[in-house]
């Protein structure tokens, strides 16, 4: 039985995303939840909600056993970037890119 999670527009971008999700991809969702909480990083935070919302779709339905899911699948895709300018010297200004992540989580039992 797989549960799915969704967070979309996530303010973050989805290189420092991935960089969390590679630390978590394949393990049990226990061990995922404290790896994370112990994350100095603003990634762990914002995947460990994205994570707690697919166990909570899991629990939801009655059919799956908590203690035996596992992350399967965590993708982290490119959502819509904010351009912002920022000033620069001389009356030049520059563009800042803010992007935004898509973060879908997958578990599943073993």
């Amino acid at each position: 039985m797989e549960a799915r999670a969704v967070g979309k527009y996530i303010r973050i971008s989805p290189q420092k995303a991935r960089l969390v999700a590679d630390v978590v991809r394949g393990m049990g969702v226990d061990q995922a939840i404290t790896t994370l909480r112990f994350m100095p990083k603003k990634g762990a935070v914002i995947l460990q909600k994205v994570i707690e919302s697919a166990l909570a779709n899991a629990t939801q339905d009655d059919q799956a056993d908590v203690d035996n899911l596992y992350v399967k699948v965590i993708t982290i895709d490119g959502g819509p970037s904010l351009k912002r300018i920022r000033p620069r010297a001389m009356g030049r200004a520059t563009g800042i890119i803010k992007r935004t992540s898509h973060i879908t989580v997958v578990l599943d039992e073993n």
